[in-house]
């Protein structure tokens, strides 16, 4: 977590505003729970276009965008906003621009990998990157309505249907308005850790969604499809310090309810109980370790377990198996 991330939206004429707004807002309330954590923030918010001024795809005009940059001077995310259809059907003059633009600056400064530069594409964004020769052979998806005229646009891309969003490498793209929201929690929660990123979408009210592109979801996002304050701060003081010595009475503190109201809370609204949501946070702590080279002593220590017989012990009954040879199938 260490240095700041720009983030450059580019906009061509009729941006989507949603496309914008949603993941810029995303963005702009991790750096708000990164400042409450004691943390700097991450995220340095910067908007672009083909002129200072742009009409969205609502009428309202975007003004003081600056000017399409010639270099990236620090880690960038490079955010391609997408249009209406009969906006890409037509491509203005201010579109044509910036596929040129992005063809002849922005290729060579993604194609250098250790710059650290990332390219996120929402929805029809995708087919800008496309038209720009940005794509490759990596796999990618749009909106289900843009899927044909993505594959004849980047014929050698590996263009995945049915997919909230797809991550391959440095290129991040999503299926639509929406989804570019889930792509950013998704990458907030790989950037600045999986409680920032529930604190996100607890504040956005929308849910941290499983997708076909990630097969199984992160067990320190599982049983948060909730919105119960109580709850949630409840896993936020779990996931932040799964070593503390929790009880019920320390959890029903947190929460400020009694032990018995939590544990009816947490059934109803997480599907399990408090302990076994902490059993399942500390397992998790563990197979991370173990997967960093740690041994079962350590790992357990790391994960607040007494001891490695009771990592061993809960890693049987929840996950079957031993720690050492979960976590060498979890690298498989």
């Amino acid at each position: 977590m260490n240095g700041r991330t720009d983030v450059l939206f580019v906009l061509a004429p009729r941006a989507l505003l949603l496309d914008l707004a949603g993941p810029a807002e995303a963005l702009r309330l991790a750096n708000q729970h990164l400042k409450r954590r004691g943390e700097p923030p991450r995220f340095r918010l910067r908007y672009t276009g083909p002129a200072e001024a742009l009409d969205s795809s609502v009428g309202l005009t975007l003004s003081g965008l600056e000017p399409l940059p010639e270099t990236l001077d620090a880690p960038t995310w490079l955010v391609l906003v997408g249009q209406p259809g009969e906006t890409l059907a037509q491509p203005q003059a201010g579109t044509r621009d910036v596929t040129r633009w992005l063809h002849r600056h922005m290729a060579p400064a993604l194609a250098d990998a250790p710059a650290g530069h990332r390219l996120v594409t929402i929805c029809s964004g995708t087919l800008l990157a496309a038209r720009a020769d940005l794509l490759g052979t990596r796999r990618c998806t749009t909106h289900h309505d843009l899927l044909d005229t993505l594959r004849r646009l980047a014929p050698l891309a590996q263009v995945v249907d049915n997919r909230v969003f797809v991550i391959d490498g440095p290129l991040a793209s999503s299926a639509g308005v929406t989804a570019g929201i889930d792509l950013t929690l998704h990458l907030v929660g790989q950037t600045c850790g999986d409680a920032v990123a529930a604190a996100v979408a607890q504040d956005m009210v929308v849910y941290l969604r499983r997708t076909a592109n990630d097969p199984e979801l992160s067990p320190l996002l599982a049983h948060r499809h909730h919105l119960h304050p109580a709850v949630h701060r409840v896993q936020d003081a779990i996931s932040e310090r799964p070593t503390a010595d929790w009880d019920m009475a320390a959890l029903s503190a947190v929460a400020h309810v009694t032990e018995r109201h939590l544990l009816r809370l947490f059934q109803h609204h997480a599907g399990v109980s408090p302990l076994a949501y902490l059993q399942t946070i500390r397992l998790e702590h563990a197979r991370r370790a173990l997967q960093r080279g740690a041994s079962v002593t350590r790992a357990a220590e790391t994960a607040g377990f007494s001891s490695d017989l009771q990592l061993r012990r809960a890693w049987g009954r929840r996950l079957g198996g031993t720690p050492r040879c979960g976590a060498r199938a979890a690298d498989a």
